[in-house]
């Protein structure tokens, strides 16, 4: 038997293959859509089922002519069957209407006048079947080619997604007395989410993280230039309020008024044991205080970035201890909504936190998402970022034995 098999053979089984008692393929009469309907077998019983019963009403009625009543089956074999097939079966309907109807009919009808009847019928019945025959064609030519551009989109989608995906952080950052860990989950193929972790010397490192306004590819491009902005200002100049400045230039440059970037910077010094930051319209932060079991929010302190011509920013600060956890994330988290319409929300997020706090940031990190997943059941309308940082200071001092 040769390895060359139709695609649309290849994995099915016998009996799907060979409906007829003859062994006759069944996918050599139907069309290739039908082909792959099931049950297969069924289209082409209607038919000759349908054939048959006007060719025996056509035989009884002999008073009138019942040739056009073969339009219905016709039509079905048209959709359903080869083009070979359909045009076939009028030249039997042709024969049919002929042999039954006028071959023992008490009527002596002149043999020119039944001549002239066929003919009109034959020539009828070939319109309307050349009709629906183009315009099944129409309809898979439209098919395959959505079909092609969906595939051709998805790819660029994967590609977009690749792309993205370099520009978040591929490792954890070596900075003695921090423990962090993050991840994205875009709602769609690519997301409008970032956050980064970047290693300005060996005690300090720059938190990022920032949500454009939007889902989808046009959220990902302008994702992907705030990334790259904030990569090119964190080695350009120490001074975080400069960078928003001129991130917020950079962006509005290249956004409409329609898109904009919510923000969030710190930069954790863990020999100051210190955090400065900047809010830029991002959700707030969670600071959570182990020794004291209390939370500290990091509040918005300016308008998101490229919203504006001009960024007016304060920078604040907060003392971290030993034990101290900050849990940065967007609103893909505290949106996500059960079936009752009701959002995760800062609450359970808090208790997610506190319950938690013990856990290594990787852990915490799963324990939020899964939180808020097992809420929503699983059903996020927006990308989920989520970043936790631990500070384990007495740990990375004290000396091993």
């Amino acid at each position: 038997m040769s390895d060359l098999v139709h695609p649309a053979v290849k994995g099915s089984r016998p009996d799907e293959l060979y409906g007829l008692r003859e062994g006759i393929p069944l996918l050599s009469v139907l069309r290739h859509d039908a082909a792959s309907s099931r049950p297969k077998w069924l289209p082409l019983i209607f038919v000759m089922a349908a054939i048959a019963a006007v060719a025996y009403a056509d035989h009884l009625v002999v008073s009138l002519s019942l040739v056009y009543l073969y339009t219905l089956p016709l039509t079905v074999g048209a959709i359903f069957l080869r083009k070979e097939i359909s045009y076939g079966l009028i030249v039997a309907c042709i024969a049919f209407h002929y042999l039954f109807h006028y071959f023992d009919s008490p009527r002596n009808i002149h043999l020119g006048l039944r001549i002239f009847h066929n003919f009109s019928a034959f020539l009828c019945l070939t319109f309307v079947v050349y009709v629906i025959q183009r315009y099944i064609e129409r309809q898979e030519s439209l098919v395959k080619t959505i079909e092609q551009q969906r595939d051709s989109l998805l790819k660029d989608v994967e590609l977009a997604a690749e792309v993205q995906r370099l520009f978040l952080p591929s490792g954890k950052p070596a900075i003695a007395g921090l423990e962090i860990a993050g991840m994205m989950l875009p709602a769609q193929g690519v997301g409008g989410d970032y956050y980064d972790y970047i290693p300005i010397d060996a005690h300090t490192t720059q938190i990022v993280i920032a949500d454009v306004a939007g889902k989808g590819v046009s959220a990902a491009l302008l994702m992907s230039a705030t990334a790259a902005g904030m990569r090119l200002e964190a080695n350009r100049n120490r001074n975080m309020l400069q960078q928003v400045e001129r991130l917020n230039t950079e962006i509005g440059a290249v956004s409409d008024s329609e898109k904009y970037v919510t923000l969030l910077v710190g930069e954790i010094d863990t020999n100051k044991r210190t955090m400065h930051y900047v809010n830029c319209g991002h959700n707030p932060a969670l600071l959570f205080r182990a020794k004291t079991g209390t939370f500290t929010r990091l509040d918005s302190s300016c308008p998101p970035i490229g919203l504006a011509s001009e960024e007016i920013c304060e920078l604040s600060s907060e003392d971290l201890v030993a034990g101290d956890v900050l849990v940065f994330y967007t609103d893909g988290v505290t949106e996500a909504a059960n079936r009752l319409g009701e959002e995760f929300g800062m609450e359970r997020l808090s208790a997610t936190v506190r319950s938690g706090s013990l856990l290594s940031a990787e852990d915490l990190m799963t324990s939020i998402y899964n939180a808020a997943a097992d809420f929503s059941g699983d059903d996020f309308n927006d990308d989920v970022t989520i970043l936790v940082v631990k500070c384990n200071f007495d740990r990375a001092s004290t000396p091993s034995s």
